[in-house]
């Protein structure tokens, strides 16, 4: 960047190659050409995004380690969290059924949390975080696959149809994935990659955390 010059930015719709300009407080930046939205002044975004990603992080702790659900039939009782469903899914020969259950609802989701609190925690105590680029396309490449909420929507419906022949007992799990559906969502939309490498860009001394 040349003096005071901002940084030139491609709008992501039409290509049309701007200059950045400064946004007063919550402001909005929007394409000369098309009128895409190009990017936000989000105030204090990252420190809201850290505080979502740690609630979400418990839930997720939650979610894998109580069960899921209870079943009751005939006064006889067992329940099963999610590795133990998804050990039952393997052993029953699905196995590529239980690969993406394990990849999907666990370890992209502990993956995308756990490096997000990196970087925001990083940057909270004024240090650059090492493999920032890195982890940034990673978590934008690996994106579409945490599948929650497909996996809750999953369970409801499986919930219904079970019903109908056993008791069914929502376990604490069940209850902390329908939370982590919704601060997932919370992270994705309040997660501001641009306001991250504005701040890694200043002078450590007059970093901010939002």
């Amino acid at each position: 960047m040349n003096g005071n010059l901002l940084p030139v930015i491609a709008c992501h719709e039409c290509d049309l190659l701007q200059r950045e300009v400064t946004l007063p407080r919550g402001g909005v930046a929007h394409c000369r050409r098309c009128g895409a939205i190009l990017y936000r002044d989000s105030p204090d975004s990252l420190d809201r995004t850290l505080a979502l990603s740690l609630a979400a992080a418990v839930l997720f702790l939650l979610a894998n380690t109580f069960p899921v659900i209870g079943i009751e039939l005939q006064g006889n009782r067992s329940a099963v969290n999610l590795f133990g469903a998804v050990s039952s899914i393997w052993a029953q020969e699905m196995k590529l059924i239980a690969l993406l259950v394990l990849i999907t609802t666990i370890l992209i989701p502990a993956f995308e949390l756990a490096m997000i609190i990196y970087l925001l925690l990083s940057l909270k105590f004024l240090q650059m975080p090492p493999g920032t680029a890195l982890i940034l396309r990673m978590l934008q490449s690996m994106k579409p696959w945490g599948m929650v909420e497909i996996f809750m929507l999953g369970v409801l419906v499986a919930l219904v149809k079970l019903s109908h022949d056993f008791i069914i007992i929502p376990g604490v799990a069940l209850w902390s994935f329908g939370g982590l559906t919704l601060m997932l969502a919370a992270v994705a939309s309040t997660f501001n990659a641009r306001e991250l490498w504005v701040n890694l860009e200043r002078e450590p001394g007059t970093r901010s955390s939002g």
